[in-house]
C-alpha cells in the first residue's frame, strides 16, 4: 500500500456574483456545442489533441485508478479500415438489430449506415475502458470503471469544444472491431469513437432543442 502525501487545496473563494458569471459564461460556451457529421479535412496540430487528452485524463475516477485509454487515429489508411468495419456493423444495426421504435427516433436526425466522417475528420479518438489493470504482479481490480470513463469522456468532449473544434460521439455496436484493428491489450474494451476536427463549410445540424431546467432538475 502506498501512503500518499496530502497537499493544500488552493481554490480561491469567489463572490456570488463571480460564481454566477463563471457558471453562465461556461454555459454560454457549451450550449453552442453541437454534434456534427460533416468535417473538414483541415489538419489539427498534435499538441492540441495532447492537451485535450490531458484534460480528459484529469477527470475523477474510482480510487484514482484512471481506468481509461485513448487511441488517436490519424493515418488515412487506418481511418479507412475503421470506416469499413464500422459501416459493416452499422449496416446490420440499421437492417435488423435496431427496433422500429429506435429507427423512428433516429429518422428525424437523418442518420444511416454510411459514415464518411470517419475518414473526413483529421483525427479519430477511440476511448477504451480498462476492465482491470495488467501489472507485473498480475491483474489488479479497477473500480467504478463505466462511471469513471463516462466522466472522462464528458471532459474530453468539453475540451474539444473549448479548443475550438467539433466532435461526434460515434458508438457502432458492437465495437470490438476497434480492439482488433488497433491491437489493444486484452483488458481494454472500446466504448466510444470520436471524430475530431473543424466543421466543413457546408456542415449543417438538425434544429433541436435541449430540455429546460424544469424538465431535468428537482429541488429539495
Amino acid at each position: 500500500m502506498i501512503n500518499l502525501d496530502f497537499i493544500p487545496h488552493r481554490r480561491p473563494i469567489l463572490t456570488d456574483e463571480e460564481l454566477v458569471n463563471n457558471a453562465k459564461s461556461f454555459y454560454d460556451q457549451m450550449k453552442n456545442r453541437r454534434t456534427i457529421r460533416h468535417f473538414s479535412n483541415k489538419k489539427v496540430p498534435k499538441e492540441v489533441i495532447e492537451y485535450i487528452l490531458k484534460t480528459a485524463s484529469s477527470a475523477p475516477s474510482g480510487a484514482n485508478k484512471q481506468p481509461w485509454a485513448f487511441a488517436v487515429i490519424s493515418s488515412p489508411e487506418m481511418k479507412h479500415t475503421i470506416r469499413l468495419a464500422a459501416e459493416k456493423e452499422e449496416e446490420q444495426n440499421y437492417n435488423g438489430r435496431m427496433s422500429e421504435a429506435w429507427l423512428d427516433d433516429l429518422r428525424p436526425l437523418g442518420t444511416d449506415a454510411n459514415k464518411p466522417f470517419l475518414e473526413d475528420a483529421p483525427h479519430l479518438i477511440a476511448v477504451f475502458k480498462k476492465a482491470y489493470e495488467i501489472t507485473p504482479e498480475g491483474k489488479k481490480k479497477n473500480y467504478y470503471v463505466n462511471e469513471s470513463v463516462g466522466l472522462a469522456a464528458g471532459f474530453l468532449i468539453s475540451a474539444i469544444h473549448q479548443a475550438g473544434l467539433c466532435s461526434l460521439t460515434h458508438t457502432p455496436s458492437p465495437m470490438n472491431f476497434l480492439e482488433k484493428i488497433l491491437q489493444r491489450p486484452p483488458n481494454e474494451r472500446a466504448v466510444l469513437l470520436i471524430p475530431v476536427g473543424y466543421p466543413a463549410e457546408e456542415a449543417i445540424v438538425p434544429d433541436i432543442r435541449k430540455k429546460n431546467i424544469d424538465e431535468i432538475a428537482a429541488w429539495y
